[in-house]
């Protein structure tokens, strides 16, 4: 057992820790990193990367089985499920294994790997019974499943995402708790590897959708390809041993189904419970989350710093980069103090049709009371998705009344993901709705519905016409 002094501690490996060491070291070399768990980040060890290796597996089967319609016909494809989890583990391993070697060249000095306790403001308490009295300290130790106590019914049969990511092989059924994120994208998955799946979710929400108009559209697409339930009522929960059994209620009846599995896909929560913040003068949320400052990620203690879903103010991989390297920042030069910018909002859902939002959404503007207007293009008649039969969902739109500026989007639909950045780009670059109209769309490609959705929105915003194609060679006037 020993006392250490360092200038910086961060408490965490991940995402939001590795970004914070990289800005702290181009100060001092006084800093120690801090992990008990294994080196890998949330998104590559769990999250983004195995996902979505299981939804590219489940896009081959499902494209195999949907081709009838252009005139091209395959036999049944016929799923491996051993080889699909062997290919989804290999490469999970992989991503994992580039972190893993990147934290194990830092300076073995500047890391040490143990769990770490508050003793005081500047104190911590380490689980191999050392001391660390820091300067400053950065908290960005991650997040965890969240399973509620009525689950608990399912006994050893309940799993979570990380479970699902260790298979050998497929199972034959499992039935999905939770219809946000995680339990969109792996329940459609199993679906099409042909796993009998079951989505029970609340309140018809359907990821983190808000515009109604767009979640009818979410909910129709999804029930119809698999038993989706967006409001489930749920009476009874069962391990069986050799699997689990429910009780819900579907239009009036009472049913009762068996699965081999049941998959909680509720969210996660801080990882923040055991590390003694009540021995810290720190001002705490309703959930025992320090309260910080955005723009810097300063704590209510001005030297302790928080970043990463441990903060639970966006749980996705670049926000957690994004706060790692500002709180790296203003803790290496701790007093003197930078505030940044936040970058644009951009959320992806990898199901299939796709989920985005940008900027600001439905549910924000009206909550702030925004004097604003929606526009909108649905993609069933749209030329391009409707040549590659993509042609399912809906974008939508909003622009602030008087001045024109584009405020945000959600959208279910095909390619969401690439029309997000467009916009996200155009949301924070402060684009109005005709500056947007005003840049080249090509012909033809379903970024043409984006032009649709900006002409609507331009017409209800009433901001006139678009500026005509430039002529190069006319003269005044022309």
């Amino acid at each position: 057992m020993s006392t250490r002094k360092v200038d910086v501690a961060i408490i965490g490996a991940g995402t939001a820790g590795m970004g914070a060491y990289r800005e702290v070291v181009k100060k001092t070399d006084k800093v120690l990193l801090i992990e008990g768990g294994a080196y890998g980040t949330t998104c590559a060890r769990v999250g983004c990367m195995p996902s979505k290796l299981l939804i590219a597996a489940a896009e081959a089967a499902h494209f195999g089985r949907h081709t009838s319609a252009f005139g091209v016909s395959y036999s049944a494809p016929e799923i491996d499920g051993e080889a699909v989890m062997a290919r989804v583990k290999s490469e999970r391993d992989r991503f994992v294994g580039f972190v893993t070697e990147d934290v194990g060249s830092w300076d073995e000095n500047t890391r040490v790997h143990a769990y770490a306790e508050f003793v005081d403001d500047r104190t911590l308490k380490l689980s191999n019974g050392d001391t660390i009295e820091a300067h400053r300290i950065v908290i960005a130790t991650g997040s965890d499943t969240f399973i509620p106590e009525p689950f608990n019914a399912f006994g050893d049969r309940l799993i979570v995402n990380d479970d699902v990511f260790e298979w050998n092989d497929l199972p034959e059924s499992v039935v999905v708790f939770g219809a946000g994120v995680i339990g969109l994208e792996l329940g459609q998955a199993l679906s099409r590897l042909g796993v009998r799946v079951s989505l029970f979710g609340r309140d018809h929400l359907v990821g983190p959708l808000t515009d109604d108009v767009v979640k009818y559209q979410a909910r129709e697409a999804f029930m119809e390809e698999f038993a989706f339930h967006p409001h489930g009522e749920v009476t009874r929960m069962a391990n069986m041993g050799n699997g689990v059994e429910i009780d819900f209620v579907e239009d009036g009846e009472t049913k009762t189904q068996q699965f081999d599995y049941a998959l909680v896909a509720t969210g996660r929560r801080p990882n923040v419970d055991k590390l003694g913040l009540a021995n810290t003068s720190m001002k705490l949320d309703e959930r025992g989350v320090p309260k910080f400052v955005l723009a810097t990620g300063q704590t209510s203690v001005s030297h302790i710093f928080i970043a990463g879903d441990a903060c639970n103010y966006i749980p996705l991989l670049h926000e957690a980069a994004d706060e790692g390297k500002i709180v790296g920042y203003n803790a290496a030069r701790y007093p003197e103090i930078r505030a940044f910018t936040k970058s644009s909002s951009i959320t992806v859902v990898f199901s299939d049709p796709e989920i985005m939002m940008v900027g600001e959404s439905y549910k924000q503007l009206t909550e702030r009371e925004a004097s604003f207007a929606v526009g909108s293009v649905n993609f069933k008649g749209q030329g391009r998705s409707r040549v590659m039969l993509v042609n399912k969902g809906v974008l939508r739109v909003y622009g602030e009344q008087g001045t024109g500026k584009f405020l945000g989007a959600e959208m279910i639909g095909p390619r969401a993901e690439h029309i997000a950045h467009l916009l996200a780009w155009a949301h924070q670059s402060a684009l109005t709705v005709t500056e947007m109209l005003d840049r080249p769309f090509y012909h033809p490609v379903i970024e043409e519905g984006v032009r649709t959705a900006l002409r609507d929105l331009n017409h209800a915003l009433n901001m006139g016409p678009v500026s005509p194609a430039r002529c190069i060679d006319c003269g005044p006037g022309g």
